[in-house]
């Protein structure tokens, strides 16, 4: 019990509520990122455009069939080869939103596909434009339909930030290896704090995404 309430001290706990904000920060900026390019791509793809939406889904398969560690061990240690070379939060963000975007385009592609193909001949029937078909009256029935699955793949992002902590990217769980690999009798209880940390960033944003699924409903 008393290692429990060392390993809780105000130093430690500070040094971890750190983690969890550049935790938060990786998460947020690479959320608003995929949302909009994996938008974009699942708007291409869907579009069915010659040759161009076969080469976007290609590459879009590609990167979801490849584990996420891998992106980021190849944006932190491969981009350098090729002149680029990313400091390890920026690098985390650049591999989580490739990823990320990826999942989301084929969200989004499903969602769209998912829209009564009448709702675009009405559309054009009336004098819209492709685009303005699709701005106006199917992406917002799409995005309903997508929410819940946007959502969970959002919560996903946030737990796979953990990952960053091999490029020693930190965040919560790199927070936490410090304090425990000072004092081995710390590793349950910073273990234990790590799980209550997520749940409750995670479950907010699954709090949030119900509360828009029913105002949108």
């Amino acid at each position: 019990m008393q290692n429990w309430i060392h390993a809780y001290s105000l130093i430690n706990l500070r040094f971890l509520l750190m983690g969890l904000g550049v935790t938060v920060y990786i998460s947020v900026i690479s959320v608003v990122l995929s949302f909009i390019f994996g938008s974009i791509l699942g708007i291409i793809r869907y579009s069915k455009i010659k040759y161009v939406s076969a080469i976007f889904g290609f590459v879009i398969d590609l990167i979801r069939n490849l584990p996420l560690l891998l992106i980021i061990f190849f944006t932190y240690f491969g981009l350098p080869n090729f002149g680029f070379k990313p400091e390890t939060i920026p690098a985390a963000i650049m591999a989580m939103t490739i990823f990320e975007s990826s999942m989301i385009a084929e969200i989004v592609r499903s969602g769209l596909n998912a829209v009564d193909i009448g709702q675009m001949e009405g559309a054009r029937s009336v004098g819209m434009t492709f685009l303005q078909a699709l701005w106006h009256i199917i992406l917002p029935q799409a995005y309903k339909k997508m929410i819940p699955a946007i959502i969970s793949q959002f919560v996903s992002l946030i737990k796979d930030t953990s990952l960053a902590t091999i490029i020693v990217v930190p965040e919560l769980m790199q927070h936490a290896q410090v304090i425990y690999g000072q004092n081995a009798n710390y590793i349950l209880p910073m273990f234990a704090a790590l799980a209550v940390l997520y749940f409750i960033v995670c479950f907010s944003l699954s709090l949030l995404g119900n509360h828009i699924d029913k105002r949108m409903a």
